[in-house]
């Protein structure tokens, strides 16, 4: 992996960990696109690391939502994170690898990427919802967690799935968007921690074949963008613009179909 594949990579996630257009799935698609020829785990660790990058602007961005649960961790927000982080725990720890063997395919991507668009679709549909954070229910953070869980396949937005159970279960914009990174604090971060105890076990051989400077150069792009498309998403999400990302998706989904069954060149 060169430097400027790396830095393409870093700005694909850090601009779709956040807005609702599936990390997972892009960093797929532009790894075939890019022609990457690494093997498949040392592609993974490179993705986990690209995913820190996103981590870190998530803590910058929500540093004082954070601190309090810092200095009051027995709080109900901390309930709220635990219940909805547990199905995706389970949902991981059995599906792991089925995900990876059999749903990173071309056609498995533009399957997911149309389900995204339509969820983008319901999302914008809902009308303000009447709950603060304060308002939010264990019952709301389970079935939030629900949605979260779905989208562990790439291709299915994590942000997208959280912030549409959220409205639905009638928590205002605001309040859906900051619960849904919050939760996104314990999901990546728990995913870098066990990769990085597989990345220690295997004795670092990741670093060798990726190179330190691509992954350094990668993690700082993709902690920028990612600060960035924060703030963009926030500021959607309260006028209602999910819309957009819904189009893109599904244009996206054809590309990729056509490109499966006729042209054949990513995939």
């Amino acid at each position: 992996m060169n430097i400027l594949e790396a830095i393409i990579l870093g700005i694909v996630q850090g601009i779709a960990e956040f807005l609702p257009i599936s990390s997972s799935g892009h960093l797929i698609l532009m790894q075939n696109v890019l022609g990457i020829s690494i093997d498949e785990a040392h592609l993974f660790t490179f993705d986990i690391v690209v995913h820190l990058g996103s981590l870190v602007a998530i803590l910058v961005v929500f540093w004082s939502d954070i601190w309090k649960l810092i200095k009051n961790p027995f709080c109900k927000m901390t309930a709220l994170l635990a219940i909805g982080t547990v199905p995706a725990v389970i949902s991981g720890l059995f599906l792991q690898d089925i995900i990876v063997s059999y749903l990173r395919s071309g056609i498995w991507l533009a399957a997911a990427f149309t389900v995204t668009g339509f969820l983008m679709l319901l999302a914008d549909s809902f009308p303000q919802g009447t709950k603060s954070e304060d308002d939010i229910s264990y019952l709301d953070a389970l079935f939030v967690g629900l949605c979260q869980a779905l989208a562990l396949p790439p291709g299915i937005s994590r942000s997208g799935t959280t912030i549409t159970g959220a409205l639905s279960r009638k928590i205002n914009r605001e309040a859906a968007a900051r619960y849904s990174f919050l939760l996104a604090i314990i999901a990546i971060g728990g995913a870098g921690l066990l990769d990085g105890i597989k990345f220690v076990r295997g004795g670092g051989a990741a670093l060798e074949t990726i190179g330190a400077v691509p992954l350094l150069i990668g993690f700082i792009t993709s902690l920028v963008v990612g600060f960035l498309s924060i703030k963009l998403l926030l500021q959607l999400i309260k006028a209602c613009k999910l819309k957009y990302f819904a189009y893109y998706l599904w244009v996206l989904a054809g590309i990729i179909t056509v490109d499966y069954f006729i042209l054949k060149i990513i995939f």
